[in-house]
């Protein structure tokens, strides 16, 4: 199927590595061009020359997303280079204390990881909404997480954050609908990659006595499909809902966990 997003711009943030590198991929080899905006501009580089060669065309911004006025700077750049910011996808975020109880989380721990998860979501919408707002054309794609559809003891902060930007993302599509503007919400489960491979196996590995490729089967198993989701599942999801072919669907939560938000 054709998507039909070839010259649209493409805003990511957080597109250095991971889930936001597969992301920014994903839409460059749909013909976008890409304003890619992060704090870290030397980590972004490596993947704009590696887009730029393949072809494509590609501004790299610095933003911190807990700055309002970088935000507005970064629409800036890219309605400057490219003629508009059509598509903004949310990717930049973090992960907070792991394992503390809510007890045990400090209030700057708290603020910290919900200034960043809902807090620059809301910065970046807030800049670009009024230029989609004037031309009544836009897609807005927040990345959250499954741990804000079913909570998670032990992760507190970041699950009050990602619920947080649930509402946030409906609360945007209901304000901006009237403007053709849709809003939603990708919510993938744990991810396979270094951190998840390093980590959260490693972890279970030691803390069980067990081999990490076990604690991955294992982690499987909690899910319907029986396999843990890869990073160019969610760059699929991503540019479904950037794409005209998700036109009339605005205000939703798109799991992408092999079913385990909905065990």
């Amino acid at each position: 199927m054709d998507l039909q997003l070839t010259g649209n711009v493409a805003l990511i943030t957080g597109p250095a590595k991971g889930m936001g590198a597969s992301i920014s991929r994903a839409f460059a080899a749909e013909g976008c061009k890409l304003v890619l905006v992060g704090r870290d501009l030397s980590a972004i580089e490596p993947l704009a020359k590696e887009l730029t060669d393949r072809g494509s065309e590609v501004i790299v911004q610095a933003c911190d997303v807990h700055n309002a006025d970088d935000c507005e700077k970064a629409v800036a750049s890219g309605i400057e280079g490219f003629g508009s910011v059509d598509i903004l996808v949310n990717v930049a975020g973090g992960t907070g204390p792991i394992g503390k109880t809510g007890v045990e989380t400090s209030p700057q721990e708290f603020d910290d990881i919900v200034s960043l998860n809902m807090g620059g979501c809301f910065h970046m919408i807030r800049a670009v909404a009024p230029s989609m707002i004037a031309r009544r054309r836009g897609k807005i794609v927040n990345v959250g997480g499954t741990f804000g559809m079913r909570g998670r003891a032990g992760r507190l902060s970041y699950s009050a954050s990602k619920w947080g930007l649930r509402g946030l993302t409906k609360s945007f599509a209901l304000e901006l609908g009237t403007d053709n503007i849709n809003v939603n919400y990708v919510a993938p489960g744990m991810v396979d990659g270094p951190r998840f491979r390093e980590k959260v196996c490693r972890n279970m590995a030691r803390d069980l006595g067990i081999s990490e490729e076990e604690a991955a089967r294992r982690h499987a198993e909690d899910y319907a499909l029986r396999r843990i989701s890869e990073d160019v599942d969610v760059a699929n999801a991503c540019l479904f809902l950037a794409s005209d072919v998700s036109r009339q669907i605005t205000g939703a939560d798109l799991p992408v966990d092999g079913g385990w938000a909905a065990l």
